[in-house]
């Protein structure tokens, strides 16, 4: 019963992948421009990917926001002609409008924290207009079908034939297989469907399991899904993981994340950090009851207030990002 529901809902998403998948005839003119030239070119498109799977990592977004993020970014491409001083706005909006749809509102990070954290120079309302003309030109649908959606599903559909496979069959490395795909622009113009596939039998393979090689074969009739095509793509899949997996491979870059204050906040945290607090001396004879204690009070927490001012002084918004607040309210200290 729940494998004939799985495959009714594959069904469903396979007829719907269309109409999320980005113009063809506009990822072929973004990989045909020029590095140097007036529009974005498919390095700097695929440079600016790996900028937002950095900042998935940071805000500790789920995998599913990145690869919507991405969906949202190719297709926002593919119909518009972009140039490229306004694609680091584009792809941040993306990444906004992505972690609104999957992620729990209070790990869902401030504009402010997405500027600065990312180091971009537009403002916060060059942001909020750009996440609202990416809207429109998408016609707000932002629920997409994505290859993770496949893969969720296929992974679904060979665990429900039997439960000794969990250990075997690794969604995880699946996951991380994909993300490394689509950081590259020409699996853009895989359909989502073919592309999970594509995934899922080259790491059946890899087990040597028979038995799962015979589901996703099943799969595969099931979809109508043509072999010339499926091995098309597998060969594209296969040099890619091969070159990522590879130490040559320039792999997304975490450490470029740093925080970056102006001199003003600078001097600040480098006096509340270093510099020992001017705090009462406390009698040898006794605490003297005649001395008012909340004066006392007062003077001692006066260093704090310093500190927790300075931290947030130069710009608007707090200093830590949004799902570090939620974990500390979560997990108070006692």
């Amino acid at each position: 019963m729940e494998a004939f529901k799985l495959m009714k809902e594959l069904k469903s998403n396979f007829d719907q992948e269309i109409n999320y998948l980005p113009k063809e005839a506009g990822l072929v003119l973004i990989e045909s421009t020029q590095e140097n030239g007036r529009g974005i070119s498919a390095k700097c498109r695929n440079a600016k990917v790996e900028d937002l799977w950095s900042l998935t990592n940071f805000f500790g977004y789920s995998t599913q926001t990145f690869v919507l993020a991405v969906n949202l970014l190719d297709r926002f491409l593919a119909m518009m002609k972009v140039q490229p001083k306004h694609l680091a706005c584009i792809s941040i909006g993306c990444l906004h409008i992505a972690a609104k749809v999957v992620e729990q509102e209070c790990n869902i990070s401030s504009t402010h924290e997405l500027i600065r954290i990312s180091q971009s120079k537009f403002t916060v309302s060059d942001l909020s207009r750009m996440e609202k003309i990416i809207s429109e030109k998408l016609n707000f649908q932002f629920k997409a079908v994505t290859a993770l959606t496949f893969l969720h599903l296929y992974h679904a559909i060979a665990l429900s034939h039997t439960s000794d496979r969990k250990e075997v069959l690794n969604q995880d490395k699946l996951e991380a297989q994909l993300r490394a795909c689509i950081c590259r622009i020409v699996f853009s113009k895989a359909k989502s469907s073919v592309l999970a596939l594509s995934l899922l039998t080259l790491e059946i393979e890899a087990l040597q399991s028979v038995d799962m090689l015979e589901i996703a074969q099943r799969v595969q009739r099931h979809l109508k899904i043509s072999e010339s095509e499926l091995q098309h793509w597998r060969g594209l899949v296969a040099q890619c993981i091969s070159e990522y997996s590879s130490p040559e491979c320039s792999k997304p870059d975490h450490k470029k994340l740093v925080w970056i204050v102006s001199r003003r906040t600078a001097q600040n945290l480098h006096s509340s950090y270093y510099s020992v607090p001017d705090l009462p001396t406390i009698p040898e004879g006794g605490w003297d009851e005649s001395e008012s204690s909340d004066d006392w009070y007062e003077d001692a927490s006066s260093g704090e207030e310093s500190l927790s001012s300075s931290l947030g002084s130069d710009a608007e918004g707090p200093y830590f990002p949004m799902h570090y607040r939620c974990q500390s309210q979560k997990n108070p200290t006692f």
